[in-house]
């Protein structure tokens, strides 16, 4: 009997916790505001702005990004179910590839603003490049935060695939949380691209 409430327990246990979801929804409603803010305060005032300055972007850049971190959030998933099976060194793996696709959505984003600058577009050229700027930064400072997050993931998964049978048992339950709270959050991360990359690249 006590087992089959436990059970229960378990499959209404909300994924990460209540935290990592208040935290994430508070910065989805930040973000969606923003976006309001430059559809209808700014880009309906300048359209041909700018429409002409988003052809100064690379739409083959900005996919390469998208597919990148796809790629990372599928690894994080993976990760994170792994981790629920005990698997804690496939998990870690996972986690390890999420985050190398992390740190390469990092470089590329890197020789994208390097060529901007370069060529003379800076985030005084217009609204629109200020925009441009202020949106993919604050996304970059996430990144980081993300990658932050499943560095602390990849060392709880690497220290209980050393520890003992018994020791891996005992911390099953908050080790999960917290590997979920860093998938939730690094999968936020990737949504927040998936959107930047429609109002800035594709939307005309």
């Amino acid at each position: 009997m006590n087992t089959t409430r436990a059970s229960g327990a378990d499959r209404r246990r909300l994924p990460g916790g209540v935290d990592i979801w208040v935290f994430v929804l508070g910065d989805m409603l930040i973000f969606s505001a923003y976006f309001a803010a430059y559809l209808f305060a700014d880009r309906m005032r300048q359209p041909a702005l700018f429409v002409a300055s988003q052809q100064q972007l690379s739409q083959n850049l900005g996919f390469c990004n998208t597919l990148i971190l796809l790629t990372s959030s599928l690894f994080v998933a993976l990760g994170v179910h792994a981790a629920g099976r005990g698997d804690t060194r496939i998990a870690s793996r996972f986690i390890e590839l999420g985050g190398a696709c992390g740190v390469t959505f990092l470089f590329v984003k890197s020789y994208e603003w390097y060529a901007k600058l370069t060529s003379g577009l800076t985030i005084s050229s217009n609204a629109f490049f200020m925009h441009y700027y202020v949106m993919t930064g604050v996304h970059v400072v996430h990144i980081l935060i993300g990658l932050t997050f499943l560095v602390v993931l990849w060392r709880e998964l690497r220290f209980f695939a050393r520890a003992p049978d018994g020791a891996l048992r005992h911390a099953a339950t908050p080790r999960q949380t917290l590997i979920e709270a860093g998938g939730i959050y690094w999968h936020m991360v990737d949504f927040l691209w998936f959107l930047i990359f429609a109002l800035l690249y594709l939307m005309r």
